[in-house]
């Protein structure tokens, strides 16, 4: 594991391009276009004011630059240097930008969500879609791109709108059953949308392409909503985070924390494994929790090269088996993430923000429970194989995998806070970011 030399950003604002080539920063008023392997700049914008916003055309050769304050948008085409767009929303202001899946329309959301413009680069026409809804997630695309679902408020009710994306013209307009609808998204085959309600209503919906309710899904009578929602990659399950502090899978299986008097895996009093940061080593009654060597670590995640850089950065983690009943963790946000190309799916609790709780998806059952001395800051899967990466604010990155966990000190002079990550399409890196910096982690391929 290697790590490249630390770079400025500000605002968070860093996008790694969809094909894997470009890394893209702000500092203030200048938007910076780097080579992924070598970091060097190709390409050094300078926008109109400070930026708040930057994302990537589906194809990697335009980037976009939002200024909220002024409402305004750059676009700049990697291509052709020369060429720019600007984009003025003037007195109608500007809260949000963001591209089509084509990577040549650009949808613009103006001041208290009363349109939202559609730019097209290609002919240079404006399209203008009224009504649409301030909410959590209130817009969505299929992921072939064919079709925009978009949640709407007209005449105090929520409707959804389905249009088409070649051309933007209607197709569907669906009246929901909806209090107050709070968020929408298609299932990843786009067969399916979800909608859900308030979170004060604990329901959510099923609706096809053509706009028929396909099933209605209510776990409680009283008022105990949803927090967040995720489509398996298969589009067969449907994870759904409460306020119960649940994830429930639908259709209809059920998934408990620890803690939870239902859970049938605490009336067992099965063991589960917890792997926990400790910064000394532990004890538990008289029995000494030895942690595996650092060798048989680095083998079963990392590449045997350059291992004295590796063992040097191993953080202790101590690994622990308990019964269910006995396990204390500290004890505030329900999220969850399930992978792509794996079998399992993690959540993270907002009474337990030191803990990200594994599940196995194909046996419907708890696999691990990885506890922080912090709370958690971000997770994220590697795209390619079972490897999740954690940060927790400090300066090291946690990596697990069902074949150990390990942390790494990110070794960069002063402070580096490890606040977000994310990894590289191909999972060969990772981007670490803090409050005002930036650094890759370089993963070596593992031996056969």
């Amino acid at each position: 594991m290697n790590f490249s030399e630390v770079l400025k950003h500000s605002g968070q604002l860093c996008e790694l391009s969809p094909d894997g080539r470009y890394l893209a920063t702000c500092v203030q008023y200048r938007l910076v276009v780097r080579d992924v392997n070598s970091l060097q700049i190709l390409h050094l914008y300078t926008c109109l004011d400070q930026i708040q916003h930057i994302e990537w055309s589906s194809d990697s050769l335009f980037i976009l630059s939002a200024m909220y304050k002024r409402g305004l948008v750059q676009v700049w085409s990697l291509e052709q240097p020369d060429w720019h767009c600007k984009i003025d929303e003037g007195s109608a202001g500007l809260v949000a930008s963001r591209w089509s899946p084509d990577g040549r329309h650009i949808l613009n959301t103006t001041e208290f969500h009363l349109r939202i413009t559609v730019w097209s680069l290609c002919t240079k026409s404006v399209s203008y879609i009224k009504y649409p809804k301030a909410c959590q997630q209130g817009m969505d695309f299929t992921k072939d791109g064919r079709y925009m679902a978009l949640a709407e408020r007209r005449d105090c009710k929520d409707y959804i709108s389905i249009f088409v994306c070649s051309d933007w013209q209607l197709l569907r307009h669906v009246a929901t059953e909806t209090q107050d609808l709070a968020g929408i998204q298609w299932s990843p085959n786009g067969c399916v949308l979800a909608v859900w309600d308030t979170c004060l209503e604990y329901k959510i919906m099923l609706y096809s392409l053509d706009g028929r309710l396909l099933s209605t899904y209510s776990a409680y009578e009283w008022s105990l909503g949803i927090k967040s929602l995720c489509w398996s990659p298969s589009s067969q399950f449907l994870a759904i985070g409460s306020y119960d502090e649940k994830v429930k899978l639908y259709n209809p299986c059920y998934l408990g924390h620890i803690g939870d008097q239902n859970d049938s895996c605490t009336r067992r009093k099965k063991k589960k494994v917890v792997y926990k940061e400790v910064d000394m080593r532990p004890t538990l009654g008289n029995e000494d929790l030895t942690l595996p060597s650092p060798t048989a670590i680095s083998n079963s995640i990392f590449s045997t090269k350059s291992k004295s850089r590796i063992i040097s950065a191993i953080f202790s983690i101590k690994v622990a088996c308990f019964y269910t009943q006995n396990v204390n963790l500290n004890t505030i946000r329900i999220l969850f993430h399930m992978p792509s190309t794996c079998m399992f799916s993690c959540s993270l609790e907002d009474n337990m923000p030191n803990a990200v709780w594994i599940w196995d998806i194909q046996k419907m059952k708890l696999f691990v429970i990885l506890e922080q001395t912090l709370a958690v800051r971000c997770f994220q899967w590697d795209p390619c194989q079972a490897r999740l990466a954690i940060c927790t604010g400090n300066s090291k990155v946690y990596l697990w995998s069902p074949a150990g966990c390990v942390s790494v000190q990110v070794p960069v002079e002063g402070s580096f806070q490890v606040l977000s990550l994310c990894w590289h399409s191909n999972g060969d890196s990772l981007v670490l970011l803090s409050k005002d910096q930036l650094c890759l982690c370089y993963m070596e391929p593992t031996e056969e």
